[in-house]
């Protein structure tokens, strides 16, 4: 059960974000994103331009959601799912990582990358999940407290 779950993203090159204004005003998007194993991040490059992009530089914590497709899913109740609440963390241009990183979303996200990577309004965000709400279908779905310091949802 817990290796579905810690796998289930890897089927999916973007992601449903919720992110909210200091004075809790919710706001619901997507945005292309890259993720590393252990411990489990996710990282995602978004612009200014965006409502979500304010929201994570005053308020660091967001919702990620991954689900399958609806024309897919066997009952549009039951689809299946994992949210992860997270904190949030800038990421600047000038550490050593931000490179790194971008140059892995141009090798995963494509060519529109070697562009926007040339726009300053755009934002490197760390998304760290500190819970995880796995739903597998009708009566199957588990709450995890993920482990701080390897991002693990527990085996047991």
């Amino acid at each position: 059960m817990t290796e579905d779950a810690h796998t289930f993203h890897h089927g999916f090159a973007s992601v449903l974000l919720a992110t909210a204004t200091t004075d809790g005003h919710p706001t619901a998007s997507y945005a292309p994103y890259l993720s590393d194993e252990e411990p489990l991040l996710f990282y995602i490059f978004i612009s200014e331009l965006a409502e979500h992009t304010g929201n994570l530089l005053q308020n660091p914590k967001a919702s990620l959601l991954f689900i399958d497709n609806e024309a897919e899913s066997g009952s549009l109740f039951a689809r299946k799912r994992i949210t992860y609440s997270c904190k949030v963390e800038a990421i600047s241009r000038d550490q050593l990582i931000f490179d790194t990183l971008l140059d892995r979303f141009e090798a995963r996200h494509g060519s529109t990358m070697a562009l926007l990577r040339t726009f300053q309004d755009f934002h490197l965000f760390r998304l760290t999940p500190t819970k995880a709400s796995y739903v597998r279908g009708f009566g199957d779905a588990f709450e995890f407290d993920l482990n701080p310091l390897d991002g693990r949802i527990p085996t047991e």
